[in-house]
């Protein structure tokens, strides 16, 4: 997709877009690394967070011999756009510590922007909606949590794709 029409699409101007950041760990005392990746988003420019999700902890998937997850989703409410919003995740990661080993390592925190209004957005780096969020209910039962009647757009209402997870452990802690 064209990052020009993307931009045109969203507008140059600054208007307030609605945001979901979903939030993971499992390295490094995990709640502490997602409450501390909260406070930081709240302190991101032109940005508020609007909701928080309770802390879950999931098991991992698609890998083994690791710790379980301390999960949230946060809703937020922000002017910049997807790429700047990514660039700051990015940033947070990096500053918590966050090493890229390979796929599906353990971490000490990962931040997904998951949704960005109803947009589907496609660069090298950044597809939104989130590919995998509908096949993991550590991302769409605290995403329900905050807003139940959230959709995934080309894909479905989340509360409808949480019901087809229902086979992963999931445990709400907070």
């Amino acid at each position: 997709m064209n990052t020009s029409k993307i931009s045109h699409s969203l507008g140059e101007n600054k208007r307030d877009h609605i945001a979901f950041i979903g939030l993971g760990s499992n390295l490094e005392n995990p709640i502490l690394q997602i409450n501390q990746a909260i406070i930081h988003l709240a302190k991101l420019p032109e940005t508020n967070i609007l909701k928080q999700s309770s802390l879950y902890r999931s098991a991992p998937i698609d890998a083994l011999n690791q710790p379980d997850y301390i999960n949230a989703v946060v809703k937020l409410k922000t002017s910049l756009q997807p790429q700047k919003l990514l660039e700051h995740l990015l940033a947070i990661e990096e500053n918590s510590g966050r090493i890229r080993t390979y796929p599906n390592a353990p971490r000490i925190l990962d931040l997904d922007l998951l949704l960005f209004d109803n947009l589907q957005y496609r660069e090298e780096n950044l597809i939104v909606p989130h590919p995998r969020m509908h096949q993991r209910a550590f991302v769409l039962r605290p995403l329900v949590e905050i807003e139940n009647d959230s959709v995934i757009p080309g894909i479905g209402l989340a509360f409808e794709l949480l019901n087809q997870c229902n086979q992963q452990k999931l445990e709400r802690i907070a």
